[in-house]
This record gives C-alpha cells, sequence and structure tokens, in this order.
C-alpha cells in the first residue's frame, strides 16, 4: 500500500522519520508532499495513493475524487472539519483521527492564556491572580480534563457542561457538572471553551451568554472561530470594558477587536495550540499507527465518518 504523508505546514523531521519508520516496517511504501502551494499539486500526489495523512490540509472532495485507490485518510490531530466526511463516506473511504495525541499541548497554551490575561498581558500593572478564582469548560474532553487537572493544581474552582459526558467523569477529576451553558458562563471568572464547530454551535457564542459572565471575567477559545458570533461578540466587549477576549484562533475581525479593545483582547498570529514539538511527534506516529493497523486488520477504532 502507498501512504501519503501530504502536510503544508511539515511535521518536524523527526516526526516525519518516526512515520516513515512504522510505514515501511509494516512493508508499505511512503511518499511526502510538503510545502505545496496549490491544490494541483496535493491532487497529483493523491492520483495512486491508498492512504493519506494530514494535519490542517483541505481535504474535500475534488481531492478524494482524485485518488480512485483511497481507503484511508487520517487527520493527525482531534479536529477534523478539514476534512469532507460526506464525500469520504460516498467514495468508500475511512476518515479517522487521533484523540487525546496534541490534548495536553492545548491543555498548557489554555493555562498560559489563562495567566496571561489575568497578569494583564505582563505589562507591568498590577494584575490578579487565578488562583481561587472559578473556571468553567465548555464541553469536557481530553484537553478539557488536562486543563482541569493543571487548573486544579493552582487552586481553582471548575465546573464543566457536557452533554455527552456522564457527570461521574467530571466528579472524578474535581469538576463540577453543571446543566446548561447558561450557567457555565454566568458562573465563572474564566470560561474555555472546547467544542467543535458543528451546525448547532456555529455562532452559538454571543452577546447574551459574553455579558452574564461576571465583572473582569475572560473567555478563551482554543477550539473554532466559527463558534463565535464575531459581531455580537465586538457588541459585548464594547458594553463590558471589563471583559476580556483572548483566542488561538484569530477572528475574521481580528483588527477591529485589536485597534477597539487594545489589552483585552489577544489572538495568536496563527493557531498554534497543538504546536509543540511533543504533539506533533506523538499525532504523526499514532495516524501512522492507525493506518498500519487499518490495512492489516480493518481496525477502524478512531473512524470519525
Amino acid at each position: 500500500m502507498k501512504v501519503l504523508l501530504a502536510t503544508e505546514k511539515p511535521f518536524s523531521a523527526k516526526a516525519v522519520d518516526g512515520i516513515r519508520q512504522i510505514i515501511e516496517s509494516a512493508g508499505h511504501t511512503m511518499a511526502v508532499l510538503e510545502k505545496y502551494t496549490n491544490r494541483c499539486q496535493l491532487a497529483e500526489a493523491v492520483a495512486d495513493v491508498n492512504a493519506i495523512i494530514v494535519r490542517s490540509d483541505i481535504i474535500d472532495d475534488q481531492i478524494i475524487a482524485a485518488a480512485p485507490e483511497l481507503k484511508i485518510i487520517v487527520r493527525a490531530g482531534a479536529g477534523y472539519d478539514n476534512i469532507d466526511l460526506k464525500a469520504a463516506t460516498a467514495h468508500g473511504v475511512v476518515v479517522e483521527n487521533t484523540p487525546g495525541q496534541n490534548s495536553r499541548a492545548v491543555a498548557e497554551l489554555v493555562v498560559g492564556m489563562a495567566i496571561m490575561a489575568s497578569r494583564n498581558n505582563f505589562d507591568g500593572t498590577t494584575g490578579g491572580e487565578i488562583s481561587g478564582k472559578r473556571l468553567g469548560l465548555q464541553a469536557f474532553g481530553q484537553v478539557s480534563r488536562n486543563v482541569a487537572k493543571v487548573l486544579g493544581g493552582f487552586g481553582m474552582e471548575i465546573s464543566a457542561v457536557d452533554p455527552y459526558c456522564p457527570a461521574d467523569a467530571m466528579t472524578a477529576l474535581g469538576v463540577k457538572p453543571v446543566d446548561t451553558v447558561a450557567e457555565l458562563y454566568a458562573g465563572n471568572d474564566i470560561v474555555s471553551i472546547h467544542i467543535p464547530a458543528t451546525a448547532e454551535t456555529k455562532g452559538s457564542i454571543g452577546k447574551a451568554l459574553i455579558e452574564s459572565m461576571p465583572k473582569g471575567a475572560v473567555l478563551i477559545n482554543t477550539a473554532r472561530k466559527e463558534v463565535i458570533n464575531e459581531e455580537e461578540l465586538a457588541s459585548a466587549l464594547e458594553n463590558r470594558p471589563d471583559l476580556k477576549y483572548f483566542a488561538d484562533v484569530k477572528p475574521g475581525n481580528a483588527a477591529e477587536l485589536t485597534e477597539r479593545f487594545a489589552g483585552r483582547v489577544f489572538f495568536t498570529p496563527k493557531k498554534c495550540g497543538a504546536q509543540t514539538r511533543e504533539a506533533n511527534l506523538n499525532a504523526g506516529l499514532a495516524a501512522a499507527n492507525q493506518i498500519v493497523a487499518f490495512f492489516a486488520d480493518g481496525t477502524d477504532r478512531f473512524r470519525v465518518n
């Protein structure tokens, strides 16, 4: 079988070597397409492959249709909205992700943002401590669980809302379950967003929720920018000069927000939550192992379509 590692934003050399070793040790061949500059290059590269490993690369119907021998796509990371699941299913292609492999990296970014916001971007003015403050987690997957473990050690009082997570999974980690998103926002000094961008969640976080947060609250988003109603975010920040918004997913109106609310908003230059050497290596190796398992006996434990 031929496996293509297609990454516009390359893995580290160590990760590529590790992925190659796993793939070739199992008797497969591997091709690498890095730093490509147009989709034609990607379409040409997939023409004869049986599997693809990607990061944030867009794999849509056009690319899938250009790969008649394709059997499986693995997204090295948790999110997979860069892959057209409907098109993949229509072409009989399995899509998997690698959940949990970069969760610690994203969690550590959340922790850093929480401290940075509380200390006024380290500008030398009097800030606050996160110890003893209340933290709300919107969704309770692997990233949130890592955040809870770390910030619990800071003495934060932590709660979470997740209709798909049993309450006892939260309480086992010292996290208080709450029933509604509204309750989460109204009851916490810092809220960290960890929901995917779906038809239900897109634009769901807007003026009402944000303005319901306590005085001096901080909203942190390392998930997806689409879950924020950006126009209403601007309105909420205008109406509540005590609030802050820090994100690893730069909003479409980032320039406007930065100009209007200097010191109260922060956006990473590009999405970097999972961008650590350790996370890149872990996700890449996991993707390679999942492809080997799939071709060995059809294992598709992390299938998402």
